[in-house]
């Protein structure tokens, strides 16, 4: 597996290590005590199975249980397993070494487990006794389809087609560029606010992660709460494109989706309009409001920050890819012109669940010759983008690297000195407390940078469940500030011990919130686009139906 051999190279960059001696004795005698534990429970009939139910899932069904090898083996592992990440902690070095210790042991923990193997796992070989053979023969079959397509299968993506049942949400793409189409969607409502809202996804990602069906989409959500709304269609790169840097994204994407909406929609509500970046939008967006602050341009009335990094001190698991070697090695490959491929980018993030999105489906499509239930995040994820590579250099370095993002002046982008505190409008800024890739607690640093009145909003799950948690199916909770004071505690821990828990989703809050900010009610247009922007062709556009 490619990341985990980079981080493997990463920790073999380092300098000599040492243990701590006294607690490797401590793991090595209980190791002994537990390994004979589990011996005699091999050896003795009577006694309880070496795994209980429930102890891990991957070794939950009965099979493992009901047979005293298999069960021993699933026992020796969990022992094992634990023995050598606790070994990984016992590491004297500074911490972004220690992390890399520790995720390239967790990578070759995960692989190892007996579940990954055949002749080890008792309920593939149960299953391929059952059905005669046939599972094995449908498993070789997923397996040389993946093998084709250069991917894992992690959903039946047959059950799928984008503009059919996913991003469904009627519009009309009222302008496009190099980069992106944008699309007008059609009211649903007999009024509007007087003031639009603009979307602005990932470019890593495709945009319907926002519109994925009517009763999980957070743009049809937002039409039902009367906003005129748009959103940013990134392309995705071919080779033509492999040129372009950071800025182009922020000056010919961003701000240029910011005109056209103000040009369109923005007539009743004195040419400003409502803003809101996802993850890597969000921190594109942050950098066009700069921009525009910084030539006394500014249209935007307020911005909304989903899972968005703007101070990359604590990049969380992802920084284990992250360093001077493996960054410079990317400027001197890509660095000027080339891709990072989607597949590229999506080995990195399935390596850092390895569990669920890697060995769960080898288990499941090629040892028991099954096909994974259709879901639709699942197909969304898989629908993976390539990166320019100047641009994706230029953002490694200066962010994950030297964080250099949050320092008003240390960078130049679309040719003014960058300085996020210089913008002051209303801001949501919104984090996922088990958001592996966003950590909250970074998320919420953004809370210092922006200068205006900012609500920090914590919803439960992680970085998309997080996000895209319906207000309809009043599943899992959020949590709110104790007061709407214009500034917030500098840290995070401090404002958590003093939120309240709200039950559901929050995109209720949100609702309230952005209808502060939305203006007046004015009758809904007719028709989307106007003279000088008319429809190209009906949502979801072209774009988004490129694949990687």
């Amino acid at each position: 597996m490619a990341p985990l051999r980079a981080a493997l190279h990463t920790v073999s960059r380092q300098p000599a290590l040492s243990l701590d001696t006294a607690r490797v004795q401590q793991l090595q005698q209980r190791y002994v005590d537990e390994f004979r534990q589990l011996w005699m429970s091999l050896l003795a009939p009577q006694s309880a199975p070496a795994i209980q139910p429930g102890a891990d899932r991957r070794f939950a069904a009965s099979a493992w249980s009901e047979n005293r090898i298999s069960s021993y083996t699933a026992g020796l592992y969990l022992l094992s397993a634990r023995a050598l990440l606790e070994l990984a902690d016992c590491v004297q070095a500074d911490e972004p070494t220690r992390q890399k210790i520790r995720f390239a042991v967790q990578q070759w923990v995960d692989a190892a487990a007996p579940s990954n193997f055949l002749p080890l796992n008792p309920e593939a070989v149960h299953k391929a006794v059952q059905t005669r053979g046939e599972s094995l023969r449908t498993g070789l079959d997923n397996w040389l389809k993946d093998l084709r397509q250069g991917r894992l299968t992690q959903t039946d993506e047959s059950v799928f087609e984008v503009g059919r049942n996913v991003a469904t949400t009627a519009g009309q793409v009222i302008f496009e560029n190099a980069l992106f189409q944008l699309i007008e969607y059609t009211p649903l409502t007999a009024q509007v606010h007087a003031r639009p809202l603009l979307f602005v996804p990932p470019s890593i990602n495709k945009y319907y992660i926002l519109d994925l069906q009517p009763d999980n989409s957070l743009v049809r959500f937002a039409l039902e709460q009367g906003h005129r709304t748009f959103i940013m269609s990134w392309r995705n790169p071919d080779a033509s494109m492999g040129h372009l840097t950071w800025d182009d994204y922020v000056q010919d994407g961003v701000i240029r989706a910011m005109e056209v909406v103000r040009d369109i929609a923005a007539a009743d509500s004195g040419g400003t309009i409502n803003t809101l970046g996802f993850c890597v939008g969000g921190t594109l967006l942050a950098n066009a409001l700069a921009v525009l602050q910084a030539r006394g341009r500014q249209f935007a009335h307020s911005v909304t920050l989903l899972t968005t990094m703007l101070d990359f001190s604590d990049t969380g698991i992802l920084s284990v890819y992250v360093d001077e070697a493996s960054v410079a090695l990317l400027e001197a490959t890509l660095g000027k012109g080339g891709l990072m491929t989607g597949r590229e980018l999506a080995s990195a993030f399935s390596s850092l669940r390895p569990n669920d999105l890697v060995w769960n489906y080898v288990v499941g499509n090629y040892l028991k010759g099954e096909t994974p239930p259709p879901f639709d995040l699942l197909y969304w994820n898989s629908d993976s983008t390539n990166l320019p590579g100047p641009l994706f250099a230029w953002y490694l370095r200066n962010t994950y690297l030297e964080n250099k993002m949050r320092q008003p002046g240390a960078l130049t982008v679309a040719g003014v000195p960058l300085d996020l505190q210089s913008i002051t409008l209303p801001a949501y800024v919104y984090a996922s407390r088990e958001d592996h890739i966003v950590p909250w607690k970074t998320a919420y640093a953004s809370t210092q940078i922006l200068r205006g009145p900012v609500r920090f909003v914590l919803g439960a799950s992680g970085h998309i469940a997080g996000v895209i948690n319906p207000a309809k199916r009043n599943k899992r909770s959020h949590w709110v500030g104790a007061t709407r004071s214009r500034r917030l505690p500098a840290q995070a821990q401090r404002w958590l011990d003093a939120a309240q828990e709200r039950p559901g989703s929050w995109w209720t809050d949100w609702a309230q919130w952005l209808a502060e900010q939305a203006g007046p009610l004015v009758a809904a247009p007719k028709k989307p686009g106007n003279a000088r922007y008319r429809p190209i062709e009906p949502a979801p556009g072209r774009y988004v139906k490129v694949r990687a």
